[in-house]
Parts: C-alpha cells; sequence; structure tokens
C-alpha cells in the first residue's frame, strides 16, 4: 500500500501536483510562486504542500510534527499574510514582511511565506516589496495567492512562477468532502456552500457545532426576516455573532497549549515568545472573518437556493434541509427583490472587507435583505 503524503490532499489539480512535486524533490523550486484560481481550487492547500515538502525531512509525509503544525499554521516558519488595511496591502505590512524575511528561520532550513490575496497589493505595497520578491535570501520561498491573475499588478506578476489552478467540479467536491468526512452528500453541499467552496474550511465546519449553529440560526432568521421588527433583527445579529466567536475559544486552547510548550523550550522571555503571540493574534482576527464570512456566504446560498426553485432549477438547492422553508420564500419572493437581496448580501461582504464592523455589517444585511424581500411583489 502506497503512503500517503501531503499532495494527496490536493484532488483535482494532478498537473500542479505533478510540477510542484517535481521541483521540491529535485530542488528546483523557484523563490517567488503566483498561485492562481478560483476559490475552493486548493490553492491554499497547495501552498502548504510545497511548505511541508520543503521543511519535511521526509519531502512531505503529512504526518510527522513539522507536517503537523504548517497544515495547523501553527509553524514559525511557514508564515500567511493577509491585507490589514481596508482590502489591500499596508506599506508597514509590506515592509514588516521584508524585514522578517531578511532573519534566520527559527527552526527549518526554509522559511516560507504565504501571501493571499496578491490583487490587493496596491502601487505602493508593491514597490516596496519587489526587491524581495525579485531577490529574496536563500532560505526564501514566496507564494502568491490570487483568484485571477489580471488583477494581480504586472510588478509584481511579472516576478514570480505563474501556477494555474482548474476549478473543481460542485460534484467532485461535494464526494470529497463526504469521504473524507464521513457526511451525507446534503451535510457536505451546505458545508461547501457555507465555506464558499473551500474543502478545509468546510471539514472545519462540518467538525464544528457551533459553526454550524449560527449557519441554521441564520437559516432561521432568513426564513423569518418578513415578519420581524427592528429589536428582531438586532437580537439575531447579536446572537449570530456570539455564534461566530464560540468557536474560538478552541483555537485559544490550543494558542495556550503551543505557547506553554514553547515557554518550556525556551524558557520565558520577551524574545521567545512575542512573535508566537503576534501569530495568535493574527490568526484569531483571521479564524473570526472566517467565521464573518461564513455567514454571508450562507445568507448568499440561500437566496441563490430560493432563486434556484423560482426558476424551476431545484436540484441546485444547497440547502436542502431547509428545501420548505426555500420553497415557501420562492413562492412570494420575486426576482428582482431577490436580485435587491443578492447585492445586499455582496455590500456586506464589500464592507467586511474594508474593515467596517462586523456587528454593524450583519445587522446592515439584515435589514437589507428583509427590505427586498418583504417588499410587495405586485411592485415588479
Amino acid at each position: 500500500m502506497t503512503q500517503r503524503t501531503v499532495w494527496d490532499d490536493l484532488v483535482g489539480q494532478e498537473r500542479v501536483v505533478s510540477f510542484l512535486r517535481r521541483s521540491s524533490m529535485e530542488g528546483t523550486t523557484t523563490h517567488a510562486y503566483l498561485f492562481v484560481g478560483p476559490p475552493g481550487a486548493g490553492k491554499k492547500s497547495a501552498a502548504r504542500a510545497l511548505a511541508c515538502a520543503l521543511l519535511c525531512e521526509d519531502g512531505g509525509c503529512g504526518t510527522c510534527a513539522v507536517c503537523s503544525r504548517i497544515k495547523r499554521g501553527s509553524h514559525p516558519d511557514v508564515r500567511t499574510f493577509a491585507p490589514e488595511g481596508a482590502a489591500t496591502y499596508m506599506v508597514d505590512q509590506a515592509r514588516d514582511i521584508i524585514h522578517d524575511t531578511n532573519l534566520r528561520p527559527i527552526e527549518a532550513h526554509t522559511k516560507v511565506y504565504i501571501l493571499d490575496h496578491a490583487e490587493a497589493f496596491n502601487p505602493a505595497a508593491a514597490n516596496a516589496l519587489l526587491k524581495t520578491l525579485e531577490e529574496p535570501p536563500d532560505d526564501v520561498v514566496l507564494i502568491l495567492l490570487t483568484t485571477s491573475w489580471e488583477s494581480v499588478l504586472p510588478t509584481i506578476a511579472s516576478r514570480c512562477q505563474v501556477v494555474r489552478f482548474a476549478p473543481i467540479s460542485p460534484s467532485t467536491a461535494v464526494a470529497l468532502l463526504a469521504e473524507r468526512s464521513g457526511v451525507g452528500p446534503d451535510d457536505a453541499m451546505a458545508a461547501l456552500a457555507a465555506s464558499g467552496g473551500v474543502i478545509p474550511r468546510a471539514l472545519e465546519f462540518i467538525s464544528s457545532a457551533a459553526r454550524r449553529g449560527a449557519r441554521d440560526r441564520l437559516l432561521g432568521v432568513l426564513r423569518d426576516l418578513p415578519v420581524m421588527d427592528g429589536r428582531d433583527v438586532l437580537e439575531a445579529a447579536r446572537e449570530l455573532l456570539s455564534g461566530v466567536k464560540a468557536p474560538l475559544d478552541e483555537v485559544r486552547e490550543r494558542q495556550e497549549a503551543e505557547l506553554r510548550e514553547r515557554v518550556e523550550f525556551l524558557g520565558k522571555t520577551a524574545g521567545s515568545t512575542k512573535s508566537i503571540e503576534e501569530r495568535h493574534k493574527r490568526e484569531l482576527t483571521a479564524r473570526e472573518r472566517e467565521g464573518i464570512g461564513e455567514l454571508v456566504n450562507v445568507a448568499e446560498s440561500w437566496l441563490r437556493d430560493v432563486a434556484a426553485v423560482a426558476s424551476g432549477a431545484g436540484e441546485l438547492v444547497a440547502n436542502r434541509d431547509v428545501a420548505d422553508d426555500i420553497s415557501a420564500a420562492a413562492s412570494c419572493i420575486g426576482e428582482r427583490q431577490l436580485s435587491r437581496a443578492v447585492a445586499a448580501v455582496g455590500e456586506a461582504r464589500r464592507r467586511i472587507s474594508y474593515n467596517v464592523s462586523p456587528q454593524l455589517a450583519i445587522e446592515a444585511m439584515l435589514f437589507d435583505i428583509q427590505e427586498a424581500i418583504t417588499c410587495p411583489r405586485s411592485w415588479e
């Protein structure tokens, strides 16, 4: 029986896997990559797999302590960044990345930097990063991720080796998630809808009762919005945000255990824990944003389910556990109303990306959807 490796976690990307695997084995890995592909294609998973292949003594076995920590996002020499500004990388953030690349690895012989949303580099931040992209230290590999090559500044794209990821078909994603999680196809489909089609996030969603509970609560709110008053909507938004924050306690427990382990190994000094504490803070922020993003994804998927049923395409429904509610909504919400409601969800996503308070963004989204779907259908 062939032993599984980190590359086996990437499905539907045989060409990408073959290229990256061969590069890591032959020592021909380049200094900067640009991974391009749609959401859910496995770009971040591939970036972590490459990091495992470069840092693991067995070339990415997937089961050793090094691989496990990389996949959890807790290895000190594999760092992931996302825009800290209003939907953009700030110049100071780019300079912090540059400074960090010039430091020696903490544990390994190589450091890997995964920069999500490469399209969010504005000209100033990009210019600060160009020299590092062109000539990074010998022990550094930078992996930039984006959904569209055209949206990345040419000055950045031209300095990276582009690796294109193919879309994963919905049926393949559902089958894979069902196999890995042990849930049925309907639950797998609902988890993918909540996670934006990203399989690793969908797996985490399935394993978190709190996150599933937040989804169920939101679906109930969407069903009841037409008869809710303003106080009800505000209370629902508070409950939804509380549900999003609940899973963070599990993350904090893991972080505290990691910090204790580090202190036992290096002793309690400011230098020994500062970088870990900063990484933990970034992780908590990212996890909270993911949870809020799930709420937005669920709202959008419910509205699209209603539109699918209204147009006679009920087989496309993702949230099949609330099929009756979706059918009832489809019978009384018109096409123009649905379009306005979907636009409200898009506006919530934009607000969140610009660092608007999540509470305010979710409240506004619910009120906007309520206004859209309770307008008399005869107005159309």
